[in-house]
């Protein structure tokens, strides 16, 4: 039958893997590095792979294909459920980091510890729909800010999930990718830390979209960060 279902541009596909964890099919694998469609009967039509892809290699088409065969699917995911593993890129893989929130502060003379909740952390990396959104206090920065201020860990980090960019070098506005955050998961609030340079106001501005887009009300405020690791303002 014609029916709509998803084509991989595989010039344009990086083969992060994030469309593999994004399509609760299976229908997306990773072969020679390259994402593909292993079956036409699994892929639903949907497109939850669309806002995953970070390179927008994944578009619709109409054509001839298999229908939708929801129990082939449903065997498919119960026999990955037995042989878990992970078939994207590792640096993509989404992973909880869990910290013990009740240690005590390290001593003068010790390394601190580092205070990230999840990975990835880059905004054009993370799944939209990762596990760790949920119920989240979420922390959007500006790439920058946490080599400039010295205590970035422990007063930005701590119990937030984290996500950097840089709006001057990163291609695409991040706007999207935030609004489907936003709209496909239940944030509580989010705080944003740039740095005092002009272009940062980038990352504001995108956050301040994704709200509107989204419809949400959800509580968030902007630090500023000066380029001598000064905080400005809070």
């Amino acid at each position: 039958m014609i029916r709509k279902i998803i084509t991989i541009d595989k010039e344009a596909c990086n083969g992060c893997g994030l469309c593999v964890d994004a399509c609760h099919e299976g229908a997306i694998g990773l072969i020679d590095g390259k994402a593909v469609l292993l079956r036409d009967d699994y892929c639903d039509g949907l497109g939850n792979c669309l806002p995953a892809c970070p390179v927008n290699a994944i578009t619709f088409e109409e054509r001839e294909a298999l229908d939708y065969n929801e129990e082939e699917v449903k065997k498919n995911m119960e026999k990955k459920k037995t042989t878990p593993h992970f078939s994207g890129c590792p640096g993509s893989q989404s992973k909880m980091i869990q910290r013990d929130t009740h240690k005590p502060a390290a001593a003068p003379a010790e390394a601190p510890e580092s205070m990230l909740n999840q990975w990835p952390v880059q905004i054009k990396l993370v799944p939209v729909n990762a596990p760790y959104f949920d119920n989240a206090n979420l922390l959007i920065a500006a790439d920058c800010t946490a080599y400039a201020y010295g205590n970035f860990h422990n007063e930005f980090m701590k119990n937030k999930i984290t996500l950097i960019g840089c709006p001057k070098l990163d291609e695409g506005d991040y706007s999207e990718k935030l609004t489907e955050i936003l709209l496909l998961n239940d944030i509580k609030s989010i705080t944003v830390v740039r740095m005092i340079v002009p272009c940062c106001g980038g990352i504001v501005n995108a956050v301040k979209t994704a709200l509107i887009n989204s419809g949400k009300m959800i509580p968030w405020q902007v630090v500023t960060i000066s380029t001598d690791g000064t905080l400005v303002e809070m």
